[in-house]
């Protein structure tokens, strides 16, 4: 049989006070209750937890072996428990979140509206930027956690994939868009790219030039801009081809005449959630990051997106 709960924190607080009296004290229940607790646990499992001494409760053997596991039940049921009340009680704070560029185009943009409907006392501030200063802006401390797309230099953080979304070649020229994107081809096309400020750092650029490197190429931009709107309009009026993810190709964003083409190695912007390592979110910005996960999985139901990941 499994434990339960009751047995487990009997033993937890036995084995901390050194008495089943103390141990019934701080659980505010009998002695007589503690005490029978542990008795059937020991009975279920044919061992003894405790050497009864004179004036103190030891561990066994068995004692000293299940006292870590028994801990961290407690202590995951207790936590839970604090976060379900938490949630109740948020009538105030401030709750801070990085967001992809692009978050408009992943239903994100409800994210402030539904949050505020349910909690209207707390403060939000959310920040747009590229993954690469949201990732920064975690690990410094000044944002409790935010989406990326992946890849970003993940040592200390936390990370837990949403969906994926595949990247395509656009181009208002349909005679670029007869085959699939090569990266040969690409290596070789007038790019118009966007996210200027952060150039090869942003993480699909990083994934093209890691493809680049492998065989022998060099990628280059033949015009930089900061937005994907600007870098659309270049393209629709010829100036040169860009790349964008199936989201914005299936959005209002995208030109009329800018069509696109997947790459011959399919290309995919990773969405992702991102916290510092061994931190804990304040209770409005784990209910930010709860909105924004279920957010950004529902929209990921749109004809648009080949696959997503569930965790």
């Amino acid at each position: 049989m499994t434990p339960t709960l009751s047995q487990l924190r009997a033993f937890v607080y036995a084995a901390r006070s050194g008495s089943f009296t103390a141990a019934a004290y701080e659980m505010a229940i009998a002695q007589a209750s503690v005490s029978e607790s542990i008795r059937r646990l020991e009975d279920e499992y044919g061992v003894s937890l405790f050497k009864r001494g004179a004036r103190r409760l030891v561990l066994t053997a068995a004692g000293t072996e299940l006292l870590p596991f028994a801990e961290q039940a407690v202590a995951a049921v207790d936590g839970g428990s604090r976060a379900l009340r938490s949630l109740r009680s948020l009538g105030g704070g401030v709750a801070t979140f990085g967001l992809l560029r692009n978050a408009d185009h992943y239903r994100l943009s409800e994210l402030i509206q539904e949050f505020h409907r349910r909690y209207p006392k707390v403060q939000v501030r959310l920040v747009g930027l590229n993954s690469v200063e949201v990732a920064l802006a975690v690990s410094a401390g000044e944002l409790e956690a935010g989406l990326v797309v992946l890849p970003i230099d993940d040592q200390g953080f936390r990370v837990t994939p949403l969906l994926r979304d595949q990247v395509m070649y656009a181009s208002a020229d349909p005679s670029h868009l007869t085959t699939p994107m090569t990266t040969a081809a690409f290596s070789r096309a007038p790019l118009i790219l966007y996210d200027a400020h952060y150039g090869w750092s942003d993480p699909t650029r990083r994934q093209l030039a890691e493809r680049a490197k492998l065989a022998g190429l060099r990628l280059e931009a033949m015009i930089e801009v900061e937005h994907v709107e600007l870098a659309l309009n270049l393209v629709s009026l010829g100036v040169g081809d860009t790349i964008i993810a199936s989201a914005v190709a299936a959005s209002s964003l995208c030109p009329p005449n800018v069509a696109t083409v997947p790459f011959e190695e399919p290309l995919w912007d990773t969405i992702a959630l991102v916290q510092k390592e061994g931190t804990v979110l304040s209770p409005a910005t784990r209910e930010i990051a709860r909105l924004a996960q279920e957010m950004l999985l529902d929209s990921a139901d749109e004809p648009h997106f080949v696959q997503k990941t569930r965790r």
